[in-house]
């Protein structure tokens, strides 16, 4: 096991941040990869001020870096306002799911498939050639939600919520492997060794103690156990014959293992982390190198090597220091890392070993667009990239590498509706500074051609709290693009606590989470943007789910001069008691390979500290409902096994025991956010008329037959805003 000092990052004399690894660069040609350079980013671990350690904690902002946030958003929001404005669109354009999931390139670039929606649960299956012709339809109708190709580029896997089948390129026939049953088995990867294969993890039940498979599934159904174990298996890595390298395995209590298989079959630990770092295996080489996504000893999470030696190497970080990895490309058929994706800030793609140039060239040709990008491998294989603006459909173009041309496709399944780039907000990112001196991050929204200073602000909280918004391909959010649309800027903070920053960042909240540090960051932030110009100050509500429900309460509970209106999805009332109760009976508490309790212990909350629990409890809006005097809607399912459903009808009971006017929406069958899509509009309906009766956006259209049927039977208590709806 590595010496934490074993990280080895520099940064050379001309201040790039390209990493001078301690050893010889690693033999990319071993693995089918040209030698280059690799990219990284420079960190000194051990800071020799303790005023500077004191900043590095605490992200303190100087005044330069503060003049330059409030200038980048005085120019940012400039652009917005000279927008041409937005036409008012229905609920339904926001509710509509887009005809396109699930595209994907084959490895040797030769084919693209792609899932096109049926309606309800059902999806269509298309192959598309890359050289050319027509796509052909390989399945009129599944409920698969995703497709994955084999690695020879022969075969599709479907994988559905409880089943995952192989179908043939050729011919259409394959096998059916159900999920779930007798024997919980679920998919962890293709096979990157094999033609054709699954690797599925199966959970084998017994009365004494659980075990768990390790098993290869070819697409005729073969099985090949390639180990049994009474650990949890988070990740393996496998050899060019098909052996297990590399595995990682969580030890029961509070640490991850990676340990390499030596050639007597016994495991060796090379390496182990701790609930406060993260990670995945990637893939090893012939050399017995290890490839991983990691923040192991450093902040950032990034691309690390670790060596036969035990020596770590960061192979590529945010250039910007600011960001963790979101996203990563490998190569086909090496599976090393080739491309690096950030995008809990302004999103940003960055090609690693030869894949430097071309990614170059295609963020040089969809400039300030987030991007996807497959490889495929082998003789005239495309690259497949998706460009994606501020709309929820992404533009799908071929790259050619060899002669760096684009070419369009799929282009007949652009968004009917009016929703698109020209209409949405852009998210633009933004730092500000708190009152403690910590400078937080977040993302504003505004709808273009308005006045900034004159539309009503509304603060959307994310939930978690161990998450992050992020400006990012596959995270469209359809409330904030559907608030901007009915006239309201939207402030989405990272507060302090959130992912995507870091780890210094992430812990900086140390468990304050009742109406304390966290929820203060949110406050800052609302009157970081008035005090900038962007909001009405008269008229400023707070929304959110989940975690960002529980702001909500806290927000109309102890910051009503501020929120003058809220709206909570899923809510729970008292935090502490929610976390006893997930570690004690909710589903995050029963997760294999993972101990809630020593995650919420790391991050600050101890649920069996009886005094810390109870001054949590203390600061909660339930403990404080009398002193509830702004408006508030509640809607929650009544199936959540996150926030149980009792929880949210508790506090709304107290709210009428209090004479406090509230609307409660409850789907009765609903889990803990509303999935279909009459339940997704009710959400969209109770938002837009509680914030216009109370802030002055736009007016809601009138309900649907259908709406107003779900809402007559499950508005389980009606404020004014509603009286007129059932």
């Amino acid at each position: 096991m590595p010496d934490r000092q074993q990280i080895h990052t520099a940064m050379p004399a001309s201040g790039s941040p390209v990493q001078s690894l301690s050893q010889a660069p690693p033999d990319f040609r071993s693995a089918g990869v040209d030698p280059v350079q690799v990219q990284g980013n420079a960190m000194n671990p051990i800071p020799t001020l303790l005023g500077a350690l004191a900043c590095l904690v605490l992200s303190c902002s100087s005044a330069a870096t503060v003049r330059d946030d409030a200038a980048a958003l005085r120019a940012a929001t400039a652009v917005e306002s000279a927008r041409s404005p937005a036409p008012h669109l229905s609920r339904a354009e926001f509710v509509a799911v887009p005809p396109l999931s699930s595209v994907t390139l084959s490895p040797d670039g030769r084919h693209v498939a792609y899932l096109v929606d049926q309606g309800g649960d059902a999806r269509s299956l298309w192959v598309l050639p890359t050289a050319g012709g027509h796509a052909r339809n390989l399945l009129p109708r599944t409920t698969a939600q995703q497709a994955r190709w084999s690695q020879d580029g022969k075969w599709l896997f479907l994988q559905g919520a409880r089943f995952v089948s192989s179908l043939a390129l050729q011919s259409g026939t394959g096998i059916r492997i159900e999920l779930g049953g007798t024997t919980r088995r679920e998919t962890m990867m293709v096979d990157p060794s094999q033609p054709a294969a699954l690797i599925v993890r199966e959970e084998l039940r017994s009365p004494a103690r659980k075990r768990w498979r390790i098993v290869r599934i070819d697409t005729r159904g073969r099985r090949t156990v390639l180990r049994e174990d009474s650990l949890w298996i988070h990740d393996l890595t496998l050899d060019a014959h098909g052996n297990l390298q590399f595995l990682m395995r969580y030890d029961g209590r509070d640490a991850h293992l990676i340990e390499r298989m030596e050639p007597n079959g016994r495991l060796r630990e090379v390496l182990r982390w701790d609930n406060g770092e993260s990670g995945s295996l990637l893939a090893g080489t012939a050399r017995d190198e290890l490839y991983l996504r990691s923040n192991f000893g450093t902040d950032l999470k990034g691309v690390m090597r670790l060596d036969p030696d035990g020596t770590l190497h960061t192979v590529h970080q945010d250039p910007r220091g600011e960001a963790d990895l979101d996203q990563l490309a490998t190569h086909p058929l090496t599976h090393l890392p080739m491309i690096a994706s950030y995008r809990s800030i302004e999103a940003a793609s960055y090609g690693i070993s030869d894949a430097e140039p071309h990614v170059d060239a295609i963020r040089a040709r969809f400039p300030h667009r987030v991007l996807g990008i497959s490889i495929g491998a082998g003789p005239g294989a495309q690259w497949l990239v998706s460009s994606l603006g501020s709309s929820p459909d992404a533009r799908w173009y071929l790259y050619d590498p060899r002669s760096r041309g684009f070419r369009r496709i799929l282009a007949e399944f652009g968004r009917r509706s009016r929703l698109n780039d020209a209409v949405s907000a852009r998210e633009i990112p933004f730092a500000y500074t708190a009152s403690d001196g910590m400078r937080v991050r977040g993302f504003l929204l505004l709808p273009p051609g308005a006045d900034p200073a004159r539309v009503p602000l509304v603060a959307q909280v994310h939930g978690g709290p161990f998450s992050h918004n992020e400006d990012g391909y596959g995270r469209y959010d359809r409330i904030a693009q559907f608030l901007v649309n009915r006239g309201y800027a939207v402030f989405q903070p990272n507060f302090r606590g959130s992912t995507g920053h870091g780890r210094r960042y992430a812990l900086a909240a140390r468990g304050d989470f009742g109406n304390g540090r966290v929820q203060q960051d949110i406050v800052d932030g609302v009157r970081y943007l008035l005090a900038h110009g962007i909001g009405d100050a008269g008229r400023v509500g707070i929304v959110g789910h989940s975690f960002g429900g529980y702001a909500v309460l806290l927000g109309v509970t102890f910051q009503p001069e501020l929120f003058k209106i809220g709206v909570a999805g899923s809510p729970p009332s008292d935090f502490a008691w929610l976390m006893r109760w997930n570690v004690d009976e909710g589903e995050l508490g029963t997760t294999p390979g993972f101990d809630l309790e020593q995650m919420l212990r790391h991050n600050g909350i101890d649920i069996r500290d009886a005094a810390a629990m109870a001054r949590l409890s203390a600061q909660s809006p339930l403990a404080h409902a009398g002193m509830l005097r702004r408006p508030l809607a509640l809607v929650a399912g009544g199936q959540d096994e996150r926030v149980p459903i009792r929880a949210v009808t508790h506090y709304a009971a107290t709210l009428s025991s209090l004479g406090k006017p509230a609307t409660l929406l409850v789907e009765p069958d609903g889990a803990h956010s509303p999935g279909d899509p009459i339940p997704r509009e009710g959400y969209m309906y109770v938002l837009e008329t509680m914030l216009h009766a109370h802030l002055g956006g736009d007016a809601p259209e009138a309900p649907s037959s259908k709406l107003r049927a779900y809402l007559d039977r499950n508005l389980r208590l009606v404020g004014p805003e509603f009286a007129g709806t059932r």
